[in-house]
């Protein structure tokens, strides 16, 4: 049961072939310490009854993270699965690292020297994106922490995924949306960006939804490019899709073709579980059902 299963930022992989769903997510127990052991990830054949834990990475000798292993994103491209994660070490930024395997299950492992995001900069949250000519991007957080008024951020990527290309394109920062409050954590204040996830919806317009703070907690909203394109311009939508402390969304498609949003919920530890909840398409947006 998901109950019993305490992840944060859930990404959830169907694979039809095998009639199984691939739940990933940042440990709840190492979210906030100074130890990662590693990623894990869960199976179902109806998102209802769940096994596992059973291991996806685990770092190898010498590599060059500790802790804050977050986010886990599993991607199929061009016939291999693809591992987004942020990694943290003492004294060094913390970034996402990409790795590869050739099953959902793993092993995977790293496929470049460190994270594909700038190392002087926190990031966090990388997502991948392929765009209309085919381009891989990767779609990350520049952290609040860093430059108060955190930042969605778009990176273009070789075709192996291996590196950057190019310098990030800022997309929108998180003061940008009327709900997104400053929040004051450990003496510093700043406004938060989470968990970017893009969209195409049946209309062909281009969403993101992304996770900061509002009046109800942790919240996620949605901002829709106006030209259908990945550097947007991107305009915020007023409301947010969630707002009762619950956020780092994703969204997927179950075997009969509902739409659903993944997300955990509460924010607070040790209480986060997953969450999925049916979402209906507009024109130009989102909605839960």
């Amino acid at each position: 049961m998901l109950r019993n299963i305490h992840i944060r930022d859930p990404f959830v992989l169907p694979m039809m072939a095998e009639n199984q769903y691939y739940l990933y997510g940042t440990s709840g127990s190492e979210t906030w310490t100074n130890f990662a052991s590693g990623i894990n990830y869960y199976t179902s054949p109806d998102l209802q009854s769940w096994e596992g834990p059973f291991p996806a990475f685990r770092p190898p000798m010498g590599f060059w993270a500790d802790r804050n292993f977050w986010a886990p994103e599993v991607h199929v491209y061009c016939g291999r699965y693809y591992m987004f994660v942020s990694f943290k070490a003492q004294d060094i930024c913390r970034g996402t690292q990409i790795l590869v395997a050739d099953s959902p299950q793993g092993p995977f492992l790293p496929i470049s020297d460190g994270p594909v995001t700038p190392h002087d900069w926190e990031c966090l949250d990388g997502t991948l994106f392929i765009d209309g000519t085919n381009q891989p991007w990767i779609i990350f957080c520049h952290e609040w922490v860093q430059v108060a008024d955190g930042q969605i951020c778009a990176l273009r990527l070789s075709d192996d995924l291996k590196s950057a290309i190019g310098q990030p394109q800022l997309l929108f920062s998180a003061s940008e949306a009327t709900w997104s409050q400053e929040v004051n954590s450990k003496g510093r204040k700043g406004y938060v960006t989470d968990g970017p996830w893009l969209h195409r919806l049946a209309s062909g317009q281009l969403i993101i939804l992304w996770s900061g703070f509002g009046e109800g907690g942790y919240t996620i909203g949605v901002a829709r490019s106006t030209s259908g394109e990945i550097l947007g311009p991107w305009q915020q939508a007023p409301k947010p899709l969630y707002a009762g402390d619950g956020g780092h969304g994703m969204v997927f498609r179950s075997f009969d073709g509902q739409l659903w949003l993944a997300f955990h919920h509460p924010n607070d530890f040790p209480h986060e579980r997953p969450q999925f909840v049916p979402l209906r398409e507009s024109e130009s947006s989102v909605e839960i059902v």
